[in-house]
């Protein structure tokens, strides 16, 4: 995606992220490899972006330059209107607490917490008192169906169930923008659609711009936009026909809508 012409999302807000001439090279003993070639990136409020490509293309490093995990040695990414890069490292970690969400193909849970309080402390760290964090984390595990596992830990939960945690605990901050890096890998097919409907209501319930990295060609009719990038160039951005997708109409109500389950 090289041009210049910046997308409007549906509803008439500015891209949530824009990214310009993204270069990362990572020094393999006496020589460099460019991992991402002057990458140009959009994505908008409301919608599913999917980038797709295979192993080693650089989609990996290119969700982690976009969300403040690992800074380019070129080019810029404003975040939400921010010019992420220029701040200092606190200030960036602050940013991505406040405004980011994060799914991994290892889903990060703490062996020793339950559900629910895998939720918790990410609430607490945002700033949130005991009792409001507790509620909010209750509410985020029953939209993602887990109403009756809040108190099971990793070791007693399926795979499909810790990865609805780790949904849970990105969706409960109200994240303007949710990045999923391989979410369903490993994950059988029936939980991996689960996983991709469930980040998909985000986008339309909430309003958060959705990036989700991944080489599953099964996840593509549930995106809005899939973008292919290959040997660190991106190579087709296009829209894309939900017809293969359940119809969902509920972006038509209020982003802060959480009383309403997602249900998958």
């Amino acid at each position: 995606m090289n041009s210049q012409t910046s997308l409007i999302a549906p509803c008439g807000l500015p891209p949530a992220l824009i990214a310009r001439g993204l270069v990362k090279r990572f020094k393999t003993g006496r020589t460099h490899i460019e991992v991402l070639k002057s990458v140009d990136f959009e994505a908008l409020h409301g919608e599913v972006t999917m980038v797709m490509g295979p192993s080693g293309s650089g989609k990996s490093t290119l969700i982690a330059a976009l969300s403040g995990l690992l800074k380019p040695d070129c080019g810029q990414v404003s975040a939400m209107g921010e010019d992420l890069w220029s701040y200092r490292p606190s200030k960036i970690d602050r940013f991505r607490l406040d405004h980011c969400g994060f799914i991994f193909q290892g889903f990060n849970l703490f062996p020793a917490l339950t559900a629910l309080q895998q939720v918790e402390i990410i609430l607490k760290y945002k700033g949130f008192s005991r009792s409001d964090a507790r509620e909010k984390a209750a509410t985020a595990l029953t939209e993602v169906g887990l109403e009756m596992r809040m108190n099971s830990r990793p070791a007693e939960m399926s795979g499909g169930e810790k990865q609805r945690v780790a949904i849970a605990r990105a969706i409960a901050k109200d994240p303007q923008l949710l990045f999923a890096d391989e979410p369903t890998s490993a994950l059988d097919g029936e939980n991996g659609q689960v996983v991709i409907k469930l980040l998909q209501r985000a986008a339309k319930s909430f309003g958060a711009a959705v990036i989700c990295v991944t080489h599953d060609p099964r996840l593509e009719s549930y995106a809005d936009r899939v973008i292919h990038i290959e040997d660190g160039r991106i190579l087709d951005d296009r829209r894309v026909s939900t017809g293969a997708a359940p119809a969902d109409h509920s972006h038509n109500q209020p982003a802060s809508a959480h009383s309403e389950r997602i249900r998958a």
